[in-house]
């Protein structure tokens, strides 16, 4: 176990492998997405309540989900950076921070949208919104953080640091709707409760959750492999390979 947790520390051994889980990753994301979101948009029954509005779940959800998850891996991320001084741990962190940051964007786009008919504004500071635009700023910050120092060792110190720090900022997205009086609703899924949806509504749902997974692996793992060839450019196995593309 622990010889094969040192592979995936490698930027070596992990290159190649991502370049052969690319395809098949790509395959199932562009499937899974495109049937639950056509699934979702044409096919399940209108809301009783909030009529084809509620649709918009179907791209708010998993980009919501996303947002929080993906800086929540960050932060691990870093831990184990910081802890294990794995290198390719902290290459995988800054390549997905603009994964998230556009997870989060378009989450907010998305709401802002459901919100006009609901709620009749585009936005109001409520404490679910005001924390998801936080969670934008901390991506930025993240992202600028990185490349605004130059020493990539202190760049990747400072980018721990404030992924840790920051990570506060995702419970409080989650439990805002429970700590504070807000127009949010709850939870659509809950792992302690019944879902409240029929399941005509809920598959393409969840169909689509698990391919927006799929989706942030299949662009982090590109990422990571254009990060990997920017930072191992002066070792031999790169030129090897630079070489063997050309």
């Amino acid at each position: 176990m622990w010889q094969w947790f040192h592979k995936l520390g490698s930027p070596k051994y992990v290159y190649p492998l991502c370049g052969k889980l690319l395809p098949w990753m790509a395959f199932f994301t562009t499937a899974l997405l495109v049937i639950g979101t056509v699934w979702g948009l044409f096919y399940a029954p209108a809301d009783y309540q909030q009529g084809n509005s509620f649709r918009i779940i179907y791209i708010h959800v998993p980009s919501a989900f996303m947002s929080m998850g993906t800086y929540t891996y960050i932060a691990v991320l870093a831990a184990i950076g910081i802890i294990w001084r794995m290198k390719l741990a902290d290459m995988f962190a800054v390549a997905i921070a603009p994964i998230g940051a556009a997870f989060t964007f378009v989450a907010l786009f998305t709401g802002a949208v459901w919100g006009k008919p609901t709620w009749g504004t585009y936005w109001v500071w409520d404490a679910r919104l005001t924390s998801e635009l936080i969670l934008l700023f901390l991506y930025f910050g993240l992202i600028a953080l990185y490349h605004a120092i130059e020493d990539k060792q202190k760049a990747i110190k400072a980018f721990r640091i404030l992924a840790l720090v920051g990570v506060v900022n995702v419970p409080i997205i989650h439990y805002s709707v429970h700590f504070w009086n807000t127009l949010h609703q709850g939870a659509t899924l809950s792992k302690f409760e019944k879902p409240s949806m029929a399941p005509e509504m809920l598959w393409p749902l969840l169909i689509n959750i698990l391919g927006t997974v799929l989706l942030f692996l299949t662009i982090g793992m590109m990422r990571l492999r254009n990060h990997i060839l920017v930072s191992e450019k002066n070792t031999q196995w790169v030129k090897q390979e630079v070489q063997h593309v050309l």
